[in-house]
């Protein structure tokens, strides 16, 4: 009885961060788990206006996967709403993620992940 305590105990506190599941996540998980997912360094904001990976985790990949999705598609209606070229929307966005980027959490900067200063 006492190793099936601790076994269901291990497997609650192992299943309780959000990171550690491996399940499909939808947007709203996504973001949901981005803040965490920075403040651990597993992901961190790039110049091109996309999240990328900094420690590579199934679920890690599921939030920039998600997330950018999203980001495309926002910066794909701005861009044609304003007339302009998407790639323009994306360089003003990326600059603006870095800035608002809280200093200690990694950015990409030159093509390599950094902690911002």
């Amino acid at each position: 009885m006492k190793y099936l305590l601790t076994l269901l105990l291990v497997t609650f506190i192992g299943l309780s961060s959000p990171l550690a599941q491996a399940q499909q996540l939808d947007l709203q998980q996504a973001k949901a788990q981005l803040s965490e997912a920075k403040e651990q360094g597993l992901v961190g904001e790039k110049a091109d206006g996309y999240l990328g990976v900094v420690e590579s985790t199934e679920a890690t990949e599921q939030i920039v996967k998600k997330i950018n999705e999203a980001r495309r598609k926002e910066y794909t209606r701005i861009a044609n709403e304003n007339d302009i070229a998407v790639a323009d929307v994306e360089l003003v966005a990326g600059k603006r993620a870095i800035e608002l980027t809280k200093s200690g959490l990694y950015i990409n900067v030159d093509g390599e992940w950094r902690k911002k200063p």
